[in-house]
């Protein structure tokens, strides 16, 4: 008897938040899949609240079909406690789905465009953790916040200035947290990067039909053109997604953290990376905060930084204890969830089906039955089973901030999973 070989799928992973899915990471997309040599793309991608503590502009399965529209074969999302979280959490969570679905290689965009300098970056900030983590958390009691006491301390340990440079720009600074985490894994997974084209991450300009999401959100924000920047079949289903009421408003976000906010520092105590100092400034600032801006201005201070202002605010809008936290941090991500796939992921999916380091679920329904048939009776399965809750939980807030949101709020339980959209 003859059996039909099957041909193996070499991937690349992709590690995102589209927020939205825009022609710079087309370019990206057709790009790592070139660099790689690569027959298909898997996205880790971050579900409704992101890496910077802030709400997605669109729910995470509308930015799901725009990225399966556009070329991306399998969308994987990224637990909570990872996708708002710090760089090297972020990082940390993602490289670990990545190498649990046994992609080949990481393709990531950098300012640098260049793998060696951030390299170096990466392998001396990971030889010398210790030490360079102590001296960071030593300077922070003095006041400084933590880009700028890590920036101050390398340059104390005589790194090459190209080395240096590569700590002051937003995607090299992921890159090298990716880079880290990979050391950290011993993984296999070969990391690639590419120039980031058009205007940098905060900037909203526009250079040669690419803008960065920042750019691109403002520009829907102010009611100016926007379509061309975005291919064309998720340009469509962004515009659908936005005049159904399906994205997420911050006034909306703005009177759900104040209601939570308002019932005062005992009912937050515990939330995950707060201080009693931090909870009484937050608590305050609700008082007399007018929009989400004047309340995040509030609670400013020099150590720190507005994104982590941010993400205490989404903590404080869920609910995140500090422990249940620290214990998802350390399990690492327990599960891999499809949001999404087109018929090539599908196929390697199956290719991968009883390889995983990690459980496949696809149904939310049938999610507890399948991490229970993974775990057994492992304290790990009822861990999973509560990371899984805090993603539900995530939805269900999420819905609140969408203006047309009609019926029920478990979306997890009704929302299938895309397929097959090439």
């Amino acid at each position: 008897m003859f059996r039909r070989r099957i041909r193996m799928l070499n991937a690349v992973g992709l590690i995102t938040e589209y927020n939205p899915f825009h022609n710079g990471h087309l370019h990206h997309l057709r790009e790592s899949l070139r660099l790689a040599g690569a027959d298909v793309s898997v996205a880790v991608m971050s579900g409704h609240f992101l890496q910077r503590g802030e709400a997605s502009l669109a729910d995470k399965w509308t930015r799901t079909r725009m990225a399966l529209a556009s070329g991306v074969d399998l969308v994987i999302e990224l637990p909570f406690a990872y996708a708002c979280n710090s760089a090297p959490h972020f990082a940390a969570g993602a490289v670990n789905m990545l190498d649990a679905l046994g992609v080949k290689s990481l393709c990531f965009g950098s300012e640098a465009g260049d793998i060696a300098p951030l390299q170096q970056a990466a392998q001396h900030l990971e030889t010398h953790r210790t030490r360079i983590e102590a001296a960071i958390r030593a300077r922070m009691g003095l006041g400084q916040s933590y880009p700028l006491a890590r920036a101050a301390i390398l340059a104390q340990d005589g790194l090459e200035d190209a080395v240096l440079e590569t700590l002051k720009s937003p995607n090299n600074i992921l890159g090298i947290e990716y880079l880290r985490a990979l050391l950290r894994n011993g993984s296999s997974i070969r990391p690639l990067t590419l120039a980031r084209l058009g205007s940098g991450y905060h900037e909203t300009g526009e250079v040669g039909g690419i803008a960065s999401a920042t750019g691109i959100r403002a520009r829907l924000a102010q009611e100016q053109p926007w379509r061309h920047l975005v291919p064309d079949a998720g340009g469509e289903m962004l515009e659908q997604c936005l005049c159904n009421g399906f994205g997420a408003d911050n006034d909306r976000l703005f009177i759900a953290l104040s209601g939570q906010l308002l019932k005062g520092e005992e009912a937050l105590a515990g939330l995950y990376q707060a201080d009693s100092g931090t909870l009484r400034r937050l608590c305050h600032a609700a008082r007399q905060a007018d929009d989400l801006p004047g309340l995040i201005d509030r609670v400013a201070q020099k150590q720190l930084t507005r994104t982590r202002i941010q993400r205490l605010l989404i903590y404080a809008l869920l609910g995140v204890e500090g422990e249940q936290m620290q214990a998802f941090l350390e399990s690492g991500p327990l599960y891999l969830r499809v949001l999404g796939a087109t018929r090539q992921g599908e196929a390697y999916l199956a290719r991968q089906r009883g390889k995983t380091e990690l459980p496949l679920l696809y149904q939310m329904p049938r999610a507890l039955k399948v991490l229970k048939g993974f775990y057994g009776d492992a304290p790990r399965r009822e861990l999973a089973g509560k990371m899984l809750e805090l993603e539900f939980r995530t939805t269900r807030f999420y819905s609140l901030l969408m203006p047309g949101f009609r019926g029920h709020r478990n979306r997890d339980f009704s929302s299938k999973w895309s397929g097959d959209l090439k």
